[in-house]
């Protein structure tokens, strides 16, 4: 390997960036070393040479800088300013154009450290639209992204799980360990036609690969993921359901669920993809996997363990239910079906479908759009519960729980909904609510989905409106007590 312990100190030496008092911060990986130094942060491939990933020449490190430096700028150029070389002039090193390349560095822009995501969420500083601007950002890049349909096989997964498989009985029961690993080797196989064909069908891209709280900062008041896997195909070139996965997990691992369900509702308002739901269990217990081991080796076992146990949980799904939110403009069915999602079905939590944001992906624009009254009309309100039912009908059938949030007056398309249900797996919930509350709350939206206002609250109060057999919910009070009222309804 090549000898690194000069390139180190030139790093650590203030005087190299020229300002000798200037404070340098090292941050060691087993892949890196990064030296934060003023506005800048300096980092540096190890010479290292390991079963995933080889950088123990000056040619392969740079090969992979400039790789990195792609792969990053995709989804944060402004924090990926470049890559360069340090260099032997004499028997001195420096930064420059002149002598010998002795190694190469990527720079980048700092940022705070209570910036990252993982900090964040430790302080309870992000909130539900930071959650939605990143399933956004996350839904954009995937829809950008090159496909590569050659990667992303059961070979891929199975590699995955037999490294889990090696590297977790280290750390945990080894019986567990030998139920997990057969469960999950089950589960690919089982699903191995829908793997491949996901493959041939586009989704299978150049993801990110490491999609976890702590590769997301926030720049400029948007979130910005970073860091992604340059340096192994297997791991960068994978379905997109599989690079959110570990984000969903993530977010499970830090306590929240509601983050998780409401991540994955989003990313999936923005980017269609129920058929793919038939495999997140195995994409997240996968995660899971990677997570318990990462955790343990770092030496946080009480973590660990939760993640090997998420890892098992996760291939045992409970069977799928659907949940109908009805009512009228200003409710609160969205409120109550976010709040509901991470207490229903399989992890992690049910799929939300919303009448008003489905509306708006019919007509090609982004949820906070607005839509004209003229494109309120019966045909078109068909036409979006038409596509409502089929979605929620396709997430049923690859095992996945549904709530959809429309309005649902109509007593043949709460039948219709109804009708979706796996036997004994319907709830419908009818909100009711006084039109001076429905009109205080309409009224005090702001980027919101729904275009209803105050004339719509006024319209929608004269008509001969109810949930016909659907269980009554008073929502006339705060969230909490709505919530509180619909799970009394063994809604879970």
């Amino acid at each position: 390997m090549d000898d690194q312990a000069a390139t180190l100190a030139f790093l650590a030496d203030p005087a190299s960036y020229g300002q000798p008092s200037l404070a340098v911060k090292p941050i060691d990986t087993h892949l890196s070393a990064v030296f934060l130094a003023g506005d800048f942060a300096y980092k540096l491939k190890r010479a290292v040479k390991l079963p995933f990933v080889d950088f123990s020449t000056l040619e392969k490190r740079h090969a992979a800088c400039l790789a990195e430096l792609a792969a990053n700028r995709r989804t944060a150029a402004e924090l990926y300013l470049g890559v360069r070389a340090i260099r032997k002039i004499g028997d001195r090193l420096a930064f420059g154009e002149e002598g010998e390349i002795i190694d190469w560095v990527i720079v980048m822009r700092r940022f705070p450290d209570d910036a990252l995501w993982d900090a964040r969420a430790a302080a309870g500083s992000i909130a539900a639209d930071d959650v939605r601007d990143l399933a956004d950002a996350i839904a954009a890049f995937h829809a950008a992204a090159e496909t590569t349909p050659a990667h992303g096989s059961v070979a891929d997964l199975d590699w995955t799980r037999a490294g889990n498989a090696v590297d977790l009985v280290r750390f945990f029961d080894g019986i567990a360990c030998d139920s997990l690993d057969a469960k999950t080797a089950a589960q690919i196989a089982a699903h191995a036609g829908l793997i491949a064909a996901r493959a041939a069908g586009g989704c299978v891209r150049r993801c990110h690969g490491d999609l976890h709280l702590r590769n997301i900062t926030t720049l400029a008041g948007k979130p910005v993921p970073f860091d992604a896997i340059e340096f192994d195909d297997r791991i960068a070139c994978i379905d997109t359901l599989y690079d959110i996965a570990f984000l969903l997990v993530d977010w499970l691992r830090v306590g929240r669920a509601d983050f998780a369900a409401r991540t994955l509702s989003r990313y999936l308002q923005r980017r269609p993809d129920e058929a793919g739901l038939a495999l997140l269990p195995l994409f997240m217990s996968l995660r899971a996997a990677v997570k318990a081991k990462t955790r343990a080796m770092a030496g946080a076992l009480e973590e660990a363990q939760r993640c090997f146990d998420m890892a098992a949980r996760f291939l045992a799904p409970p069977p799928p239910r659907l949940i109908a939110v009805g009512g009228l403009s200003g409710t609160g069915k969205s409120v109550l079906a976010a709040a509901l999602a991470p207490s229903v079905g399989a992890a992690p939590g049910a799929l939300v479908l919303r009448s008003d944001v489905e509306r708006k992906r019919l007509a090609g624009l982004a949820p906070e759009a607005k839509l004209p009254q003229s494109a309120y009309t019966k045909e078109a309100s068909t036409a979006v519960y038409a596509s409502l039912h089929a979605r929620a009908q396709a997430a049923l059938g690859a095992g996945h729980s549904v709530i959809v949030d429309a309005v649902y007056a109509d007593a043949a398309e709460r039948a219709d909904v109804a009708a979706l249900a796996p036997p004994g797996g319907f709830c419908g919930l009818w909100l009711d609510c006084p039109e001076p509350i429905r009109l205080a709350r309409v009224g005090a939206r702001a980027g919101d989905a729904s275009d209803a206002d105050a004339e719509v609250v006024r319209f929608q109060s004269g008509l001969d409106a109810h949930g016909g057999d659907w269980g009554i919910v008073d929502a006339s009070g705060p969230p909490e007590r709505t919530l509180a009222t619909a799970l009394l309804r063994q809604v879970k």
